[in-house]
C-alpha cells in the first residue's frame, strides 16, 4: 500500500540519519475505503493526490508545532505492506480523518518511493498558514483564506536519493 506520511525538514534529517520513520505508531495517509467513498468520481491518479495533499495538511500542522523548523511542508510516500497500515474504523467516516491511517511498523528508508516539498518561494505562505492555524480552527474565515494560501502550493517530487541535499 502507497502511505503518505507527513513530516516535516528536521524529521525529514531524521529519517535520512537512523535511515527509517519511526517510531510507531505514524500517522500517514493512503487511499482508504473512505476516501475513495468520499471521492466517487476520482481516478486512482487523482484519489493518490487526495491522499498527498491530506498528509501535506498535516505537515503544516507538525510545521506549526515545531518553532524552529523550516517553514516547508514534507510529505514522504513509501510502499507498506497492507497489514501495516491501519484506518480507525471509528474515525473513517470524519471528513478531517479521511484517509488517515496509522503505521504499526517502522518504514525503512528503502521503502520509500519519493519525497515532496515545498519549494522555498512557498515558505511565507507556509509561516503564515502556520501562524493562522490556531484561528483558523476556531472558525476565523481570514485565517482559513491564509491556511488554503498555503494549499496552494504544489510540493515539489524529489527522488529518494536526493533526501541528503534536501537536509
Amino acid at each position: 500500500m502507497r502511505v503518505y506520511v507527513p513530516l516535516t525538514l528536521s524529521s525529514l534529517a531524521e529519517l535520512h540519519r537512523t535511515e527509517k520513520l519511526g517510531p510507531v505508531p505514524l500517522t500517514a495517509y493512503a487511499v482508504t475505503p473512505a476516501l475513495r467513498e468520499w471521492y466517487l468520481s476520482g481516478n486512482e491518479e487523482e484519489l493518490e493526490y487526495a491522499a498527498l495533499n491530506r498528509a501535506a495538511a498535516a505537515s503544516l500542522r507538525l510545521v506549526a508545532a515545531e518553532p524552529g523548523v523550516a517553514r516547508r511542508r514534507v510529505v514522504a510516500a513509501a510502499d507498506v505492506p497492507d497489514r501495516a497500515a491501519v484506518a480507525d474504523p471509528d474515525q473513517a467516516l470524519l471528513v478531517e480523518a479521511l484517509g488517515e491511517v496509522r503505521l504499526t511498523e517502522p518504514v525503512p528508508l528503502h521503502a520509500l518511493a519519493s519525497v515532496h516539498v515545498d519549494a522555498a518561494e512557498a515558505e511565507p505562505d507556509v509561516r503564515a498558514a502556520a501562524d493562522a492555524l490556531g484561528a483558523a480552527d476556531q472558525g476565523d474565515d481570514d485565517a482559513r483564506f491564509v491556511v488554503d494560501g498555503a494549499a496552494d502550493h504544489e510540493l515539489l517530487w524529489y527522488g529518494v536519493q536526493e533526501i541528503d541535499r534536501l537536509v
